[in-house]
């Protein structure tokens, strides 16, 4: 068979793969008489994966529904929302004073749904050997003008000289977890992080960075945690005890970095957004969060 009449042939086969999807599509739509209604879902790169997998649980379940997801940052689904573009915004912090202004000068009222926990677990490469770490030294390690800039300060050998300069890795402003590890380990709103810290974009990029580079130390959400990387155990003040991050110190309390996630409407939620974000927050919704390695609500 010559190349042309392949060619032709495969574009063939295609378009009827495509036309065969579009009948089953449509006939299913005919059978069950019903419009679907997208709801638009946008926000936090910390609870990107879970409303992925929120989006895609729901689906088996609801056929009056497509959920749209996309992530960004909280600012960024928070400033979608007040524009009024998204129906739900994702978020892992509070919304600040000045959006709530903003969103009230716009006519928008956003209400907050808390959906579930996380922790903000400290990342180092599998192969750093570092036992603990307080908050502390995380401010010291991380804030403008901090006194730690090398391993062997926090009593860690890493096998060779090049590797003691610590590599402080963050994420980017817009971020809620940047906002949240500022307030939590900095000081607050007042709190300043180093010039020298990496700022990246996504709490994926942050633990795949520490999975790369034995001399990164960096912190983000603790679903993310693979096998390239080591979760520190974090002591909150002098004479306490170090604490890993769990689900189970998460909820309650004994984690000292961690935090609600939010999703937030424009009013009080109606029609298919309510019915959606009510799924969330019942058991089946919290199942699929917990399955992700985020803290549910309550215990299941």
């Amino acid at each position: 068979m010559s190349l042309l009449k392949s060619t032709r042939r495969l574009q063939h086969l295609v378009a009827l793969g495509l036309l065969s999807t579009l009948v089953a599509t449509t006939a299913g739509c005919w059978r069950s008489g019903l419009t679907r209604t997208e709801v638009r879902n946008l926000g936090s790169d910390t609870m990107l994966e879970v409303a992925g997998a929120w989006a895609e649980a729901y689906d088996k379940v609801a056929e009056h529904s497509v959920i749209t997801v996309s992530g960004g940052g909280s600012g960024t689904g928070i400033a979608a929302l007040i524009a009024g573009s998204i129906d739900l915004a994702n978020s892992s912090r509070k919304l600040k004073d000045k959006e709530r202004k903003r969103a009230e000068a716009r006519g928008r009222n956003p209400i907050e749904h808390k959906v579930g926990y996380d922790g903000i677990a400290i990342y180092v490469h599998k192969d750093n050997p570092i036992a603990s770490i307080s908050i502390a030294q995380l401010k010291a390690l991380y804030g403008d003008g901090g006194e730690i800039t090398r391993w062997s300060q926090l009593g860690i050998d890493l096998g060779d000289p090049k590797l003691d300069p610590i590599v402080p890795v963050s994420r980017q402003n817009n971020s809620g977890t940047y906002e949240y590890f500022r307030e939590s380990v900095l000081g607050g709103a007042s709190g300043r992080f180093k010039p020298q810290c990496l700022n990246l974009n996504g709490s994926k990029d942050v633990v795949e960075f520490c999975g790369q580079a034995k001399s990164a130390i960096g912190y983000s959400g603790l679903a993310y945690a693979t096998k390239a990387v080591r979760l520190v155990p974090v002591i909150k003040k002098d004479g306490s005890p170090a604490v890993m991050p769990s689900n189970d110190s998460v909820i309650d309390g004994s984690y000292p970095i961690s935090r609600p996630l939010f999703m937030y409407t424009n009013g009080e939620p109606t029609g298919a957004t309510k019915t959606y974000l009510d799924w969330i927050l019942g058991d089946d919704g919290q199942r699929v969060l917990q399955a992700h390695g985020y803290p549910p609500l309550r215990k299941l």
